[in-house]
């Protein structure tokens, strides 16, 4: 490093080295070699930063100049497996042009990291951290997509699974050979005395196929915990070793051009013995561990946290108390999208706005990331309290919902599956594409027009919301252009026991050349979603430092939603049924939206005068006019 490098990296060091020390020593306080390990992080990450390329450095130089640079309207995300969308890497970075007419900044492609072979959790069972999936390409192209992408102005998101690895990774592969260093970087038990006594408070994520938390390895003889799949080994964080590996892959990968890691399962982090193991002190420490020497080699790379967690639980992965702005930057909002969901099949909005207004805002500085489907499948996070709070019960509101979405209640318009089954709790999720949960694939099955248009209409208030959300919202690949659930997974072996693949199609490419043909559904449904990112885009009201403020609309069947900050104000109207309804003109003015309103999203006037009608499904994004 020249002088002027090692200049920066020494106000760095002096600014972020209390925020590595005091989550470190919550970790690893006690240990006599607390100074040795934290004398390696911090090698680690001058190493990081002593090679770090020079665009990457000037990134990071203009984003600490536009720190609220992913709160701006105009971040608008979009999510795809790399094979599924384009065939590999350099079949992404071809296709970049198709994700610009879109309107999308922000790329986040599915687990693309080298996996085990067969079996491997959609690629979230990994064996090389520093490997491409040999099928999409190498890290060369992936360095090479990342420079291009960011040319273009769109940000790259990968995936870094940091709870656990596949069992044929070569820290797992060394373990079973008896090497007793790494037999330290996973939780291995020489009998079931205490994984029976861990099993007594652990619920299950895969009670269907991968039913227990712990797995039996008969080539070392060891009982190894295993929260998801049997061939996915969970890493003991008790060993500083393990920190200090993944913060070296982390800034690996910051160092290929990623601007966002999606750090996945980070719940699941540190056990403790009595407890589900979720959500721990020491989870959070990690991450702040994590965030802080980040700062210090690559201050341009964000993390945005996969914790599907209920709210009070969630947000302090964004950050609290002494580690307020010191964790992640983003979070998956999942009970928004759950409350969508729920909204759409109750035809009622009751449950949606008071769960969101106890809900507690975003710390300054993060954002939500907002969605309507995702690769996985659909838990309904409904809290009873919140059902009991509006007349529901929360566990018959949940079978309700499976059995809409499955498509099993009379007169659904869903198509979907029941996923994992757990006949213990009587959980039930669901899989599915937007568009068929949306009811697309039942109207078209039926060749009905009228439920067709409903279908649309649906999907278009779905994209509506989340664009109009407090934080960056996210497509689904294939969302844009109504794709339906995908069955060909069922003739894969590898595939065909999971139905989360019913929802993760090949992309039509073919359908896509339709999306301008306006009179396809293709094209009504991708030119509605592209015609909302570009008004968003001039939009100030919908920066991520706006708060939302969910508003009684006197009709249970509107939502009502005000993004207020210094940039302005604009009252969201959703209508949730196939009906149409109407907001009492009293109610707008009492919002202090008065005198003329102009609706963004069709660009027509109204007055606050008269009474609001919307039509089935309809969404208004109101702004007052300001007088001349």
């Amino acid at each position: 490093m020249g002088p002027l490098e090692q200049a920066i990296f020494r106000i760095r060091f002096d600014l972020h080295l209390p925020d590595v020390v005091r989550p470190l020593n919550a970790l690893y306080g006690g240990r006599a070699d607390f100074i040795a390990q934290l004398a390696n992080l911090l090698a680690i990450a001058a190493r990081a930063y002593a090679a770090r390329p020079e665009e990457l450095r000037l990134l990071d130089l203009r984003r600490a100049g536009e720190p609220d640079w992913f709160q701006q309207p105009g971040m608008v995300g979009y999510v795809c497996y790399v094979d599924r969308f384009a065939g590999d890497l350099i079949g992404v970075k071809a296709r970049i042009p198709y994700l610009k007419e879109l309107g999308i900044t922000y790329l986040h492609l599915m687990p693309l990291l080298k996996p085990r072979p067969g079996a491997n959790d959609g690629g979230y069972a990994v064996m090389d951290y520093r490997q491409v999936n040999p099928a999409y390409g190498t890290m060369d192209d992936l360095r090479e997509l990342a420079t291009a992408l960011r040319r273009e102005g769109i940000s790259l998101c990968v995936d870094l699974v940091c709870n656990h690895t596949a069992e044929e990774h070569e820290w797992a592969r060394r373990a079973v050979a008896g090497d007793p260093v790494y037999q330290e970087y996973y939780y291995l038990f020489p009998d079931r005395v205490m994984p029976d006594q861990y099993e007594m408070t652990l619920p299950e994520v895969f009670p269907d196929f991968a039913p227990g938390n712990f797995s039996y390895i008969d080539r070392c003889q060891r009982w190894v915990w295993t929260t998801f799949n049997g061939y996915q080994w969970d890493l003991n964080y008790t060993n500083p070793v393990v920190l200090a590996e993944m913060l070296d892959t982390i800034l690996f990968l910051a160092n290929q051009g990623v601007e966002i890691l999606r750090l996945d399962a980070v719940a699941f982090m540190w056990k403790r013995l009595k407890t589900d193991c979720q959500n721990q002190p020491e989870a959070h420490a990690i991450l702040q561990v994590f965030r802080a020497l980040t700062r210090l080699a690559a201050p341009g790379l964000i993390f945005k946290a996969e914790a599907i967690v209920s709210p009070d639980k969630l947000l302090p992965y964004l950050g609290s108390g002494a580690a307020t702005h010191k964790e992640c930057e983003i979070a998956y909002h999942n009970a928004f999208m759950v409350l969508l969901w729920s909204s759409l099949a109750e035809r009622r909005v009751v449950l949606m706005t008071h769960a969101l207004q106890n809900m507690p805002d975003t710390p300054v500085g993060c954002a939500w990331l907002t969605y309507v489907r995702c690769h996985d499948d659909i838990g309904w996070a409904v809290r009873d309290e919140d059902a009991a709070a509006v007349g529901l019960s929360g566990f018959l509101h949940r079978a309700f919902l499976s059995d809409f979405y499955s498509g099993r209640f009379p007169g659904a318009f869903a198509r979907g599956a029941t996923f994992q089954h757990n006949p213990k709790t009587g959980d039930r999720r669901i899989s599915g594409t937007l568009a068929s949960l949306a009811g697309l694939e039942a109207a078209i099955e039926k060749r009905d027009w009228r439920e067709t248009d409903l279908a649309a209409r649906r999907i278009l208030l779905l994209h509506a919301m989340i664009l109009a959300f407090n934080g960056i919202p996210a497509l689904y690949m294939g969302d844009e252009l109504g794709l339906l659930n995908d069955r060909r997974y069922l003739d894969d072996p590898d595939l065909a026991a999971d139905n989360r693949w019913l929802h993760r199609p090949f992309m039509d490419w073919q359908k896509a050349e339709r999306r301008h043909d306006w009179q396809t559904v293709t094209a009504r449904i991708f030119q509605g979603v592209r015609a909302m990112i570009q008004t968003v885009k001039n939009l100030p009201s919908l920066h991520a430092q706006a708060r939302c403020h969910p508003v009684w609309t006197h009709n249970e069947q509107v939502f009502g939603m005000i993004r207020a900050s210094a940039r302005g104000r604009l009252l969201v109207l959703a209508n949730f049924t196939e009906h149409r309804q109407t907001v009492p003109r009293h109610r707008v003015r009492d919002m202090s939206f008065e005198g003329e309103l102009v609706d963004r999203v069709e660009g027509e006037a109204l007055d606050s005068w008269s009474e609001v009608s919307l039509d089935p499904y309809q969404v208004l994004w109101l702004e007052q006019v300001a007088a001349t």
